[in-house]
């Protein structure tokens, strides 16, 4: 099948993703203080965050316009988008409109959005996902019927290291979030039908990530395959988590990645998120 997927660059891969999935990436554009950074990947990690912690206002973050997924739409015969939760951004409806303009210049032709109602690593398993389907000879349209199937099972959790950007962004109060850091308060968090929802605190970062890890078994099918993790510039602790999820369950295989960009403006620094 001539095809490819098409994720925004919330959605990161590891150096031998990049070479396996026929993929392209469109941009966010990232506000910090006065400076538009455009997320191509080209400002380091560790820079950015420089950046936002240096910043006094929260980090804004534009979506991918319909012009940049309307120019990737062009580059296959059939085209899968995955995209951040349509509750967190606007980038599914930018897709969908893109896919409008498409038709009306040239015609229609097989272009499926699948709205991944979580973010970073789960957009990253999803391509995973749609990618196998192909390799195992499915139409387009059993493409989507199983792929669809997927997202609905899935779950993501993840613990912040850092509470600045959730004040920042006014998602938690000043006094709150200062209370919580003093205390060493991690949160515990997951996305339930797209949005951001909080399952338990935890006091202090090894018992937030031990009992994320015990979750699994709570929160989900900790029988899939798979399962994702994405770290932001905290690969020591990534490591740790992928030690206790081999002790404690059976998954076939585990995947991690760096956040770049846009997923590490939403994990900030130490950040760890997982999904399966």
């Amino acid at each position: 099948m001539d095809y490819k997927i098409v994720v925004g660059s919330s959605c990161d891969f590891n150096d031998e993703l990049k070479k396996t999935i026929p993929y392209a990436s469109v941009p966010f554009t990232l506000t910090v203080g006065s400076e538009d950074i455009v997320d191509d990947g080209s400002l380091p990690v560790k820079s950015l965050l420089e950046k936002m912690k240096m910043s006094a206002n929260a980090v804004k973050t534009a979506c991918p316009s319909p012009q940049h997924f309307f120019d990737k739409y062009k580059e296959a015969e059939n085209i899968f988008v995955v995209t951040i939760s349509s509750k967190l951004s606007g980038t599914y409806n930018s897709a969908i409109s893109a896919r409008n303009m498409y038709f009306e210049q040239f015609g229609e032709k097989f272009i499926h959005i699948f709205d991944s109602l979580s973010a970073v690593i789960a957009e990253t398993l999803i391509a995973m996902k749609i990618k196998e389907a192909v390799d195992d000879n499915m139409t387009p349209s059993q493409v989507v019927d199983h792929v669809e199937d997927y997202i609905k099972g899935m779950k993501t959790l993840f613990v912040l290291e850092n509470l600045d950007n959730l004040i920042k962004n006014g998602r938690m109060s000043r006094l709150a979030g200062i209370f919580a850091q003093l205390l060493l308060i991690k949160p515990i968090l997951t996305a339930v039908d797209g949005e951001i929802v909080l399952v338990e605190k935890s006091r202090g970062s090894k018992n937030a990530l031990k009992r994320m890890v015990e979750l699994i078994g709570i929160e989900g099918d900790a029988t899939r395959k798979r399962i994702g993790i994405i770290h932001c510039n905290a690969p020591e602790k990534a490591e740790s988590v992928k030690n206790m999820i081999k002790e404690a369950y059976n998954f076939e295989e585990i995947v991690m990645t760096d956040a770049q960009g846009l997923g590490a403006v939403y994990m900030d620094n130490g950040g760890i998120v997982i999904a399966y």
